[in-house]
């Protein structure tokens, strides 16, 4: 399977993170506005990858005839879904730049959880998930 396009995605949400991580460094305050602009642009491409992991990938996979990709796959989507959840509460919560300007150190508390969820997340699916689905 060519998952090409994920991966794509994958580097494009962690630069996402990488440029608001710095934003932050240089003053959440100070940065507000470019932070609510790139938070809208990382929720975006969030919210586009995991419509296309839901409308292909993890159905593909479910019947794929291979039932340790199948459960693996189930498993990687139900987990999915709690950090997606918090993920989207926390670009909605934070997209405006009046609001982070008001609390910085908010932002940056939950950005910290939230970020680092979705990070750590797209690093396991690339050591473990990907390299599944591409032996298919």
């Amino acid at each position: 399977m060519d998952i090409d396009r994920f991966k794509v995605h994958h580097v494009k949400i962690v630069a996402g993170i990488d440029s608001l991580r710095n934003l932050a460094r240089s003053g959440v305050k100070e940065h507000a506005r470019d932070i609510a602009q790139e938070l809208g642009a990382l929720s975006r491409l969030v919210t586009q990858h995991l419509a296309v992991e839901d409308r292909i990938l993890y159905p593909t996979l479910a019947q794929s005839g291979n039932q340790g990709v199948a459960a693996m796959s189930a498993r990687y989507q139900q987990e999915m879904q709690g950090i997606a959840f918090k993920f989207i509460n926390f670009a909605r919560q934070w997209s405006d730049a009046a609001h982070l300007a008001k609390e910085p150190e908010g932002f940056r508390a939950e950005a910290n959880t939230v970020l680092r969820g979705v990070y750590e997340r797209i690093q396991r699916e690339n050591r473990e998930f990907y390299p599944t689905v591409e032996r298919l």
